[in-house]
């Protein structure tokens, strides 16, 4: 066997006995896993596995307390990630680190800018960028605003930039979270050329169908160790689950309906101007205002946007994102002003601020729990609190009743099945899974009227997805009116009574869930299948 034969036989990455502790919790114990090189090896887990703090490690985020990691052959060490993209690793992250205000050019060489005779080489970028494009499939203009482009355009510039850095082992944390299905295609399309040019990738997913249609291999991870390794060829989703969580896959099908004649939210005009809000002109209708903004060629992030949600009745609002859908929630929330008219069980509560809309009933899982849901370096009881200040069992008087709340953070962990310690924790030291289900559980307490569920279960495992669709379900049945916006067409479609389709700030189709595939509702989502055609 020749040397050249011996070194491209060495695996891509190996990782043996990695261990990492934190204060209370063994993240990693005794990983194995060897990737092979050109192929796409996917590690799934359920959140709080320990597959997050594994790929940090590989990454140079993190140090692991014990065990080596060696690549093509050679064992390093990183201190930080400059040191593993020094060595050709190259990670996409699930929350894409994009400037919207720069160019693509501009975020791909970022960090990494081509000096001639100490200028900037923006030619030389471009001419690179292009050629990187054409070579790997990745389609994408340069000269475009990041904050213009979609996701799946936002997800070519994140595996360009880190291919532009020299990169030939990707590391891919939830890639599809946020994609159509056309998109999902793209992309593994995508990933299929970087293996042919030689490149290997680490595919971190929860999606198991999606797992099994691009992978070459698969680690299962359970409470932070190894526990199997799988050809793809050899197992089905519903194993791949039961590995991974002990139980078996659940689906999101919603039961018979129980929606009621009595209408909960009712939205009317919601207009929402891209560059600034402005007072409608004296006796100028919303819908002529529109109009007149339209004429001028100005763009409306929500265009006249009319719906009702009734009690018993979870309504879908299903779009790629970037469509209106963070602008029509904050509209609903009082976050951002809007012309149109809001009512809450029949009163207009067009002119109320977010914090009386909340002591209204209005309940609110946010799309970005970190940014949005959480204070991360805060308790769980104090989190507890947060947007529930003004309501017993937070508020006693002038000040929140400390007892009275972490007594009631208690009933959330344990009717929820929040895992952890005990209510005094952070909220950063819960796995994504828990953090969420610590949210959903704040969220239903209280008996709201009206609930808004963004992206509820994104990047959580199909345990405690499964625990979220139960609690939304068993909340429609109580009464509760849902508005579910989702990038899982699969838990819109299974959890909907009706979809509406949102595409570029106006709804644009009105869905059947028992009579649309996920395909048709993603041609419909990227304007393929326009909305007054007949299924």
């Amino acid at each position: 066997m020749s040397a050249d034969t011996l070194a491209t036989a060495r695996p891509a990455v190996e990782l043996e006995g990695i261990t990492k502790r934190f204060p209370g919790v063994v993240a990693n114990h005794d990983i194995r896993i060897t990737v092979q090189p050109g192929t796409v090896h996917a590690i799934v887990g359920e959140n709080g596995a320990g597959k997050s703090t594994l790929m940090k490690i590989l990454y140079g985020m993190q140090k692991p307390d014990e065990g080596t990691i060696k690549v093509n052959g050679t064992e390093v060490s990183f201190r930080t990630p400059s040191d593993a993209i020094e060595v050709g690793i190259g990670m996409v992250h699930q929350h894409f680190m994009l400037a919207d205000n720069f160019t693509v050019l501009e975020n791909i060489i970022l960090g990494a800018e081509p000096k001639r005779a100490g200028r900037l080489d923006t030619a030389a970028a471009r001419k690179r960028i292009t050629e990187l494009a054409a070579a790997h499939g990745l389609r994408v203009d340069p000269d475009r605003l990041v904050e213009d482009l979609g996701v799946g355009d936002r997800q070519r510039v994140e595996i360009l930039k880190v291919l532009y850095r020299g990169a030939r082992i990707l590391i891919l944390d939830e890639p599809t979270a946020v994609l159509v299905p056309q998109e999902v295609d793209e992309l593994f399309q995508n990933l299929r050329e970087l293996k042919a040019e030689g490149l290997t990738v680490i595919f971190i997913s929860h999606k198991l169908d999606e797992v099994l249609g691009i992978a070459d291999a698969i680690t299962v991870i359970r409470r932070g160790t190894t526990v199997a390794s799988v050809d793809p060829g050899d197992v089905t989703a519903r194993q791949l689950a039961e590995l991974m969580v002990g139980s078996e896959l659940p689906t999101p099908e919603t039961r018979e309906s129980t929606v009621t004649d009595t209408v909960a939210l009712r939205v009317s005009q919601l207009t929402v101007e891209a560059d600034g809000h402005h007072a409608l002109p004296k006796g100028v209708s919303v819908g002529d205002y529109a109009a007149r903004l339209r004429s001028e060629g100005k763009r409306l992030l929500l265009d006249e946007v009319s719906l009702q949600v009734r009690k018993g009745e979870i309504l879908g609002i299903a779009g790629v994102e970037g469509n209106g859908q963070s602008e029509l929630i904050e509209a609903i929330m009082g976050i951002r002003a809007a012309h149109g008219r809001v009512e809450l069980n029949g009163r207009d509560i067009s002119g109320w601020s977010t914090l009386r809309r909340r002591e209204a009933g209005i309940g609110y899982i946010p799309e970005d729990r970190h940014r949005q849901g959480l204070l991360l370096e805060a308790s769980l009881w104090e989190n507890r609190v947060l947007g529930h200040q003004t309501r017993k069992p937070a508020r006693n008087g002038i000040w929140v009743d400390r007892r009275a709340s972490k007594a009631d953070t208690q009933r959330i962990v344990e009717a929820y099945d929040v895992r952890t310690p005990g209510v005094d924790t952070l909220a950063l030291a819960l796995s994504g899974g828990n953090q969420q289900k610590l949210i959903v559980g704040r969220e239903m307490s209280g008996e709201p009227a009206f609930l808004i569920a963004a992206h509820p279960t994104r990047g959580v495992d199909v345990g405690a997805q499964a625990a979220i669709w139960d609690h939304l379900r068993d909340a429609r049945a109580a009464g509760l009116a849902v508005l579910l916006i989702s990038a899982d067409l699969d838990e819109l479609i299974g959890l909907s009574d009706s979809i509406q389709v949102i595409y570029r700030g106006r709804l644009v189709a009105g869905l059947d869930p028992r009579e649309i595939t996920p395909e048709q509702l993603g041609g419909y989502m990227t304007g393929a299948i326009a909305g007054n055609e007949e299924m």
